[in-house]
C-alpha cells in the first residue's frame, strides 16, 4: 500500500470524521473505500456535441444575449 496526502477544507474532514465514526471505520479506510468504488464505475462518456465546435471565442456564452438578440424574429 502508498501513502498519499491531501488537503480537505475543515467542513469536508468534519463531515468525514463522522461518517467514518458512524460506518465505524478510520477515516483512511473510509476515503480507500469510496475511492475504490467511485473509480471502478465506468467513465461518464461526453454528450456527442460536446466539444466539436470551437467558436474561436472564448467568452462566447457571457456575450450569449447580445448574439441572439433578434434571432428568430
Amino acid at each position: 500500500m502508498k501513502k498519499t496526502s491531501l488537503y480537505l477544507e475543515d467542513e469536508l474532514d468534519q463531515a468525514l470524521a463522522r461518517r467514518a465514526a458512524d460506518e465505524g471505520l478510520s477515516k483512511a479506510e473510509l476515503i480507500r473505500r469510496m475511492l475504490s468504488g467511485a473509480m471502478s464505475r465506468p467513465k461518464r462518456a461526453k454528450p456527442k456535441g460536446i466539444g466539436l465546435f470551437d467558436s474561436g471565442d472564448p467568452d462566447w456564452a457571457e456575450k450569449y444575449e447580445e448574439r441572439m438578440d433578434g434571432f428568430g424574429e
